[in-house]
């Protein structure tokens, strides 16, 4: 008979490949089982850590703060994330200022909020 064996990294002992395979087997289901079981542990840490964000309050400001004006609805064309102020700026210099900023950023225009632009001249 014919019989293939693997020798171990010692060098001592001969493993027949049978038995051999049925080790790398065992080694391969033990991996991932831990890695089965990292995954259920991230899972469930993730899931708590998400449980307390929810339940934390925000802190109350001691300073009052103007209250936002309550937005009307509006069509999914038109998007509008609040007020701009224009001070000394016609609209479509405006609108090249936010353009210029969202291409040099990188951010696209739609994730930029602007608060107000205000025209500066040199004296």
């Amino acid at each position: 008979m014919n019989t293939a064996y693997v020798l171990l990294s010692s060098g001592n002992e001969v493993l027949p490949m049978g038995e051999a395979i049925m080790d790398a087997g065992i080694v391969i289901l033990i991996v991932f089982a831990v890695l089965c079981l990292v995954f259920c542990l991230i899972s469930i840490s993730g899931k708590i850590f998400a449980s307390l964000d929810k339940n934390k309050k925000p802190a109350k400001a001691t300073a009052p703060e103007a209250k936002p004006a309550v937005a009307e609805p509006v069509s999914e064309e038109e998007f509008s994330s609040g007020t701009l102020k224009l001070k000394g700026c016609d609209e479509k210099t405006a609108a090249m200022i936010m353009a210029i900023v969202s291409d040099n950023t990188g951010i696209p225009l739609s994730e930029l909020v602007f608060k107000s632009i205000t025209l500066v001249e040199k004296n």
